[in-house]
């Protein structure tokens, strides 16, 4: 049964029986994948290149390496959160250990240029591992991977098992004690019943996969085109045409998301958030925050297989009184009222360029949102903008992490300049230029 289940994977994975061993999670195929190949290739070096939206379990295994005295280069991404090959490619070094990037990012759906990425780590000699837990249920996984990981709870199988796929030819080292089982690479006796199902479960939803992808597209075409319709005020996040078929992202402006979350699981819908509130940290989530793209009132969209277009109407026609009932409990400005611009087009928008240093000039108006929690600071800010002169400025005096994201992109939403922030006596200045639209 474990051959058969492990011959099964494999050839959905696009790998070798012999290359492909089972763990106990995605993330210990992750933490397992990324130390043995450092290890291998440790008398070349020790740098390790990640993109700034990798799955918590690359950065903090990157965190490890670098506390280790490794060294790390993260790679920044675009607007929709996709990494530039050609800035991948820039990074690799004569030092280079190994490389990481996701077939497709969990949050925001924007499928990675991982095919690019392999060619140019292949012409400089260096293993690219992928992460393809998003997209191995969706299809094959890029071409060129020296390692592969992936998670079976991803594509409807059990928790608890991982793909950890090496090639042949890959220099790998497993790390901690010796085990038998797994070629060394997984130690532990292997839930043959969970990885049974997993692999049984690729299978299936793999044959099915086109198919099925093809009508969840369309439904999220439906979500990405009527959400910005029906509530204002909304950016839609993640490349609109290079995704997921099943994920849709998006951020609402004045709206506490944790708040919007319980508020669509009462009307019977289960969604989930990056947003900043939702996190016991109350940090924003690292993958918006690499993009540039608003935090607050976060909603991450995930369609099941056999979701209905039905389904979608519903989710459609609550959306727009939740948000404006958030928004009214918050004392939200009205929607739109303080400048005609529009959210900025995901497909379009680059990065935002850093902004110019706060000027040495009387800093206008002075909000203080000192002690208050995303969306706050900006509501506040939304608030008293129409107050100064085109030209003018307001400063928002905020502790709140969540402010140095959400304030830049509100600007980018309403048609304002963000000019910059400095240290304040507590917490961070925040200085907004009004622009007319």
């Amino acid at each position: 049964l474990l051959d058969a289940a492990r011959a099964t994977a494999a050839e959905e994975a696009g790998c070798r029986p012999d290359e492909l061993v089972f763990t106990a999670s995605g993330t210990r195929a992750v933490h397992d994948g990324m130390a043995g190949a450092l290890a291998g290739r440790r008398r070349v070096g020790r740098h390790l290149i990640v993109s700034a939206v990798e799955h918590s379990s690359v950065l903090h295994s990157a965190a490890v390496h670098e506390a280790a005295g490794g060294s790390v280069t993260e790679v920044a991404v675009d607007r929709t959160g996709r990494a530039d090959p050609a800035a991948y490619a820039a990074a690799l070094r004569p030092d280079t250990a190994l490389a990481v990037l996701q077939s497709a990012n969990h949050e925001v759906g924007t499928e990675q240029p991982a095919a690019e990425a392999a060619e140019a780590c292949r012409a400089a000699g260096v293993p690219l591992l992928v992460d393809a837990a998003q997209s191995l249920g969706w299809g094959p996984a890029p071409a060129g991977w020296s390692l592969l990981t992936a998670s079976a709870h991803k594509w409807g199988g059990p928790p608890g098992v991982g793909l950890l796929a090496v090639r042949k030819g890959v220099r790998f080292a497993p790390q901690g004690p010796a085990d038998e089982r797994e070629s060394g690479r997984a130690p532990g006796f292997e839930n043959l019943p969970a990885i049974v199902a997993a692999a049984a479960s690729l299978r299936a939803v793999r044959a099915s996969a086109a198919a099925e992808g093809a009508r969840l597209r369309a439904l999220v075409d439906r979500i990405r085109a009527r959400v910005p319709e029906l509530v204002p005020d909304v950016e839609v996040v993640g490349d609109p045409v290079r995704r997921l078929p099943h994920l849709v992202t998006f951020s609402c402006l004045y709206v506490d998301g944790e708040t919007l979350l319980h508020a669509l699981d009462r009307a019977g819908f289960s969604v989930s958030s990056g947003s900043s509130c939702t996190s016991s940290t109350l940090t924003p989530s690292h993958v918006l925050r690499a993009m540039g793209v608003l935090s607050e009132g976060n909603v991450r969209v995930s369609l099941p297989a056999g979701a209905s277009a039905k389904d979608v109407e519903r989710f459609l026609a609550v959306l727009p009184e939740t948000v404006a009932s958030v928004r009214e409990h918050l004392s939200a400005p009205s929607a739109s009222a303080l400048s005609p611009a529009s959210p900025a087009s995901p497909a379009s928008a680059s990065a935002p360029s850093a902004p110019a240093a706060p000027s040495s000039a009387a800093p206008g108006l002075v909000v203080d949102a000192l002690g208050k929690r995303c969306p706050l600071p900006v509501i506040e800010l939304a608030k008293v903008i129409g107050d100064v002169p085109v030209g003018g400025t307001v400063t928002v005096l905020a502790d709140d992490e969540a402010a140095r994201l959400d304030i830049p992109a509100w600007c980018e939403m309403r048609g304002h300049e963000y000019a910059g922030e400095r240290a304040a006596e507590r917490g961070t200045a925040y200085t907004v230029r009004r622009r007319e639209g």
